[in-house]
């Protein structure tokens, strides 16, 4: 009986052990989302007439145009506009893939399996992706003028005219009054 003793007990450790590493890797979640929040990704066009700034998810948070953009043809500004989509967004999703690869383990390959993904939808190698992970730059600050203005920019809430105080004007609770004068 000690026999099949000793082997629950082992069991039981290895049980045990399990859950703290679980626990371990649990732990860091917080920290994790946290990351992942304040994820931001930003991409150039070849030209820098266009700048793109993703966020978690493939969310778009910006989109800049200067001047050599808006005298672009449509066309080729709306062909430089998803060339810049597209490399902002992929550059979030590695991004968001090695937070979580980092956070998790390296057990689940998410980083590689992104860079997988993206080298066969973009014709190159998950290397050439990684060393640009690596380099990642930033775009250089440019002068600020009214070009540079936020196509998605957040609009101040119109503040909401107060409605005229009925007060002890009869005429006024009248004007709002939803029931006729015999109902009261």
């Amino acid at each position: 009986m000690s026999a099949e003793f000793d082997q629950l007990v082992a069991q039981f450790e290895q049980f045990q052990a399990k859950l703290r590493h679980v626990d371990e890797q649990m732990s860091g979640i917080g920290q994790m989302q946290a990351e992942i929040a304040g994820l931001e990704a930003t991409a150039m066009s070849p030209d820098r007439s266009v700048t793109v700034v993703a966020g978690p998810g493939g969310s778009i948070k910006d989109i800049r145009f200067t001047d050599a953009a808006l005298k672009q043809s449509p066309q080729a500004l709306s062909s430089a506009l998803l060339a810049t989509l597209r490399q902002a967004v992929a550059e979030a999703a590695r991004a968001q893939a090695g937070i979580v690869e980092e956070h998790a383990g390296g057990d689940l390959h998410v980083l590689d399996q992104v860079l997988e993904t993206q080298a066969q939808l973009f014709g190159t190698t998950p290397e050439e992706l990684r060393a640009s992970m690596a380099q990642s730059p930033r775009p250089a600050a440019e002068p600020e003028d009214y070009s540079q203005q936020d196509v998605l920019r957040r609009e101040e809430p119109q503040p909401r005219p107060t409605p005229p105080s009925g007060g002890n004007d009869p005429s006024g609770d009248r004007f709002l009054s939803l029931y006729n004068e015999e109902d009261r």
